[in-house]
């Protein structure tokens, strides 16, 4: 398993990021991808995951900024983020299955603030 995460940086509150999340090693159509995240001195939190059909989940503290989506095609995963706040400043992982502790890529870090 091969997750690559880019896409992250520093943006302004209230701005937008997309997320790339690169799979490879294994069919990724048939997994549900996870969006994870890891703020400074607190413990992993999941933002959103997929099924491999496109029906997704959002945890409530992202729910109607944040948008996950998939290119099966591709084995790609993204994370549309808008609306940023200050709190969603993180590190921010993609991960096979829902399992927090599941494999996962490297990261990508999202930084909000003005």
């Amino acid at each position: 398993v091969l997750l690559v995460e880019s896409g992250g940086g520093l943006v302004q509150p209230g701005g937008s990021l997309t997320l790339s999340c690169a799979a490879s090693g294994f069919t990724f159509s048939q997994e549900i991808m996870m969006w994870v995240r890891q703020a400074p001195g607190k413990g992993l939190e999941w933002v959103s995951y997929i099924n491999g059909g496109g029906a997704t989940a959002d945890n409530a503290s992202v729910k109607g900024r944040f948008t996950i989506f998939r290119d099966n095609s591709k084995n790609a995963l993204y994370l549309q983020m808008n609306s940023l706040k200050s709190e969603d400043t993180a590190m921010y992982y993609c991960v096979k299955g829902l399992n927090l502790s599941g494999p996962r890529g490297q990261g990508t870090q999202v930084t909000v603030s003005s």
